[in-house]
């Protein structure tokens, strides 16, 4: 493998917004990368994609060899996210905050 993530046109839209729009990135193992940019620029939503969190809405991509489409579980399983804003709910219990959490990943 050459590349531990590549996308081609990598593009997710809500509705008429498009938050990332044709990414095309090609990053070889044992790189750093850094998304930088103001509040809303698309980074997260960028590394959300990137995580099998968000289905693109277009484009296409592999992280480790496998498809954001088709491959996700296999990325998921390899994988996490943490977002800057992590808190637990306090309306929900520790089990309940757990499942929560848990059931990003299936």
């Amino acid at each position: 493998m050459d590349y531990i993530i590549v996308t081609e046109n990598l593009t997710r839209k809500f509705g008429d917004f498009t938050a990332v729009d044709q990414l095309n990135i090609n990053i070889k193992p044992g790189e750093v990368c850094g998304f930088l940019g103001p509040n809303g620029a698309g980074k997260s939503t960028a590394i959300r994609m990137l995580c099998g969190i968000l289905a693109p809405s277009s484009g296409n991509g592999y992280v480790m060899g496998f498809d954001l489409y088709k491959e996700v579980e296999e990325i998921k399983k390899r994988i996490g996210y943490m977002s800057q804003k992590f808190s637990l709910y306090d309306d929900l219990t520790v089990e309940e905050n757990l499942d929560f959490y848990g059931g990003i990943y299936g």
